[in-house]
């Protein structure tokens, strides 16, 4: 599936461009706002919403993340800070998790804060029908996308975008 992308991708690359076609005409988020209880993920720009998605959260969904292995996915204010087009799922993008205030208080509950937590798609080799995906929680704390979205995330979000997770 991942080649199959990659290969349109390369493809739309090779096609000529309309004479005023540039990148810069996408828009670009200015934020991101995650609502775990309303399994929503928000682009924005300013004041504007540029896009809502249906997402999938870690097993444990309830609260914020606490250590490694809990399968929460983490609230507060971090930023989108690197993308991997090769990662297990299809696309990812790395939450700042674990700030310095999470490290400390894993330190001082004597933890391990935990991390990779990703915006990402689904999973290049399912172990569930699709169906499960897209009405379940199913990952280990990170907040995913069907494939189509993710793809559409990827290109509005830059780097360094702050993700606000709120409960």
């Amino acid at each position: 599936m991942m080649r199959a992308v990659i290969g349109l991708l390369c493809l739309l690359a090779l096609m000529p461009a309309p004479a005023k076609a540039t990148l810069t005409q996408l828009p670009a988020a200015t934020e991101v706002i995650v609502y775990k209880a309303k399994r929503r993920l928000e682009l924005w720009q300013g004041s504007k919403m540029l896009r809502s998605y249906r997402i999938s959260l870690g097993l444990n969904p309830i609260g914020h993340k606490e250590q490694e292995g809990d399968f929460r996915t983490p609230e507060g204010r971090y930023t989108l800070d690197m993308r991997n087009p090769r990662s297990d799922f299809f696309l990812s993008v790395r939450v700042s998790y674990p700030d310095p205030h999470d490290v400390a208080r894993a330190r001082k509950a004597g933890v391990k804060p935990g991390g990779a937590i990703m915006v990402h798609g689904l999973p290049n080799e399912p172990r569930w029908p699709p169906e499960h995906y897209a009405r379940e929680d199913w990952t280990d704390g990170c907040i995913a996308l069907n494939n189509a979205d993710m793809m559409e995330f990827w290109m509005l979000v830059a780097d360094g975008t702050p993700i606000n997770i709120r409960p």
